[in-house]
């Protein structure tokens, strides 16, 4: 397993206010993510794993604690800071595809190209989710399953370090949710990404390297799989 941390986070606490309650969803989580694994974060809603994910991504911060992206500080950028660390380094998937329903497949892609440096073309994107003969399709002539892929082909486009994942086949059936689940792991395996997928579906950690459970914002359980299932032999 490769040791190179690319996420260490140290004493993540996060906290909602909520008027006059204060609801915590991370309570002191301490975790380490290596470089070139494909993570699964389980828990059940409300144990904290989105917001986990929000905070590594840049899209949210936490109440205390530090989060380090290979050595940088994210608790200690600002606005502009992580505007750019999302921009270059994180790619999202998230459960609700949010594609441009009046773009095509490819034109959906190219979206990424403006704000890439150094961006895959859309077609190779397309061609690695399996999706070469859906190009010029738009999303209302594409399945579920067709439009998460598309999805995952715009957030690789610009060939992001991470790829964040939440509970990016919570919206399909088994037999679509599984080639999604192939293209994260294609992902992973071919282009060397480090993938983070959050799911609150136990059956998808058989895939993983490693797998962290969490419960009401606290860690209950962190191993490693010493053999991982394709996404083929996965059943829930």
């Amino acid at each position: 397993m490769p040791g190179t941390p690319v996420f260490s986070v140290r004493g993540l606490t996060k906290v909602y206010d909520m008027g006059e309650v204060q609801v915590p969803a991370l309570r002191g989580i301490d975790l380490d993510l290596e470089e070139g694994l494909l993570t699964v974060v389980l828990g059940h809603s409300g144990s904290g794993k989105s917001t986990l994910l929000n905070i590594m991504g840049g899209l949210d911060v936490p109440s205390s604690g530090r989060v380090f992206y290979r050595g940088e500080d994210l608790t200690a950028a600002d606005d502009r800071q992580l505007t750019e660390y999302r921009r270059r380094r994180v790619g999202f998937v998230f459960q609700f595809y949010n594609l441009i329903p009046n773009l095509t497949a490819r034109e959906n892609v190219d979206l990424v190209a403006e704000i890439a440096d150094d961006p895959m073309p859309s077609e190779e994107a397309l061609g690695l989710m399996g999706l070469r003969e859906r190009l010029d399709h738009f999303p209302s002539q594409l399945s579920g399953g067709e439009q998460q892929r598309v999805a995952i082909a715009r957030a690789v486009a610009k060939r992001p370090d991470v790829l964040l994942c939440d509970e990016p086949t919570g919206a399909l059936d088994i037999s679509t949710g599984v080639v999604v689940l192939e293209a994260l792991a294609r992902v992973n395996a071919e282009l060397g990404a480090t993938v983070t997928v959050i799911t609150h579906n136990a059956a998808i950690a058989g895939m993983a390297h490693r797998v962290v459970t969490l419960g009401d914002g606290r860690i209950v359980e962190d191993r490693v799989n010493e053999s991982r299932l394709s996404p083929r032999e996965i059943r829930w």
